[in-house]
């Protein structure tokens, strides 16, 4: 079943982190929650935990008021950034607690619990390490650890604050694959809070995009990136040039290039600034039609080689992002002029600051 968020908002004293949020979650996905420091996830993701009252506006799941006691009766699971394990416990009691603080009338026998938590071991893989402690294991398996805990109470949604936020980049990226494959086996309605744009992406089904407290864009990863709907979205989901330019009949001027704005056909004489990411802007040495530019800088990333220009009309530095055999084929130099066209773009032509 879904979690509805209808209306809410949250004060702090004078300060409103949260405004009029209104937000379906459907059964059964994998969502994340976006944005920078300040935006309103981390509160959002904690009035759905029921850690936090609403000051207005309701919170429900599955058609019935979310409340504490929803949460001490096992329906919502919560992994915290830092693990939170307890260490004088060895994983196997980790994993069990949630079990054993049941009521008599609720808890189940010791052997079903230990046939859930082995269950469990075996599906986060780390069947071997039942006797270890916490303080054994590596920061990935500990957060592993954390996951089949909130998962061993069987809970009906589970909700994840920056899961991976302490770990580093390569076991980070290893966690999410393992997570999104983890996910797929159980269904479970999940809600992970994250400012890590690649990571959003790479895992979840659907992406909430906050700023200032409210929703700017909900989508799937390829609607919010290749669809964004605000300048806001696209220069938070990744890297990106600002060209400035005018809309006439239908079309972007920016300098010497004309880029079709079908959107905006019956806007006239209006300023705009066309949102390029890095590997739309193709460099090339034939002056029709081009925006001349000298490159200040190339930098191979393995794959890829980034190349920053600085624009002979305006000064404004320009990064294009290049495969490896264009690079190669181009043969550019550092001071060389070349000229920059745009493969594709997205034009704005209300509200452009960021």
């Amino acid at each position: 079943m879904p979690i509805e968020i209808r209306n809410v908002t949250k004060e702090f004293n004078e300060f409103k982190a949260l405004s009029d949020i209104n937000l379906t979650i459907p059964d059964g996905q994998l969502v994340a929650l976006l944005g920078p420091s300040g935006s309103g996830k981390t509160t959002l993701l904690r009035m759905i935990a029921g850690l936090e009252t609403p000051s207005s506006g309701e919170v429900t799941f599955v058609n019935e008021d979310q409340s504490k006691e929803k949460i001490k009766e096992g329906q919502v699971g919560f992994v915290f950034q830092h693990y939170a394990l307890f260490r004088h416990m060895n994983i196997f009691e980790n994993i069990a607690f949630g079990l054993n603080v049941r009521s008599k009338k609720t808890r189940p026998s010791k052997d079903e619990i230990s046939e859930r938590v082995f269950k469990l071991l075996k599906l986060v893989q780390l069947e071997s390490y039942h006797k270890r402690y916490p303080h054994e294991l590596s920061g990935g398996q500990r957060q592993r650890v954390a996951l089949a805990r909130a998962l061993a109470i069987e809970p009906k949604f589970l909700l994840l604050d920056e899961p991976f936020g302490a770990l580093d980049a390569k076991v980070r990226k290893e966690l999410r694959t393992w997570l999104r494959r983890l996910h797929d086996e159980i269904h479970i309605t999940s809600v992970f809070v994250t400012h890590d744009q690649e990571e959003a992406l790479e895992v979840s089904d659907s992406i909430v995009i906050l700023r200032n407290g409210q929703i700017e864009q909900v989508g799937s990863p390829d609607e919010v990136y290749n669809k964004p709907k605000t300048p806001f979205v696209f220069h938070f989901l990744g890297d990106v040039n600002l060209f400035h330019g005018r809309i006439e009949g239908g079309k972007t001027k920016i300098g010497e290039l004309s880029l079709e704005s079908p959107e905006h056909q019956n806007i006239q004489n209006s300023d705009a600034v066309a949102y390029v990411r890095p590997y739309d802007v193709e460099i090339t040495r034939e002056r029709d039609l081009g925006i001349a530019a000298d490159i200040q800088y190339i930098h191979s990333t393995g794959r890829n080689v980034r190349v920053e220009l600085k624009r002979l009309d305006t000064g404004t530095l320009i990064e294009s992002v290049l495969d490896q055999e264009t690079y190669r084929l181009l043969n550019l130099l550092p001071g060389e002029m070349v000229f920059l066209r745009i493969k594709k773009a997205k034009v704005y032509v209300e509200d452009f600051s960021i």
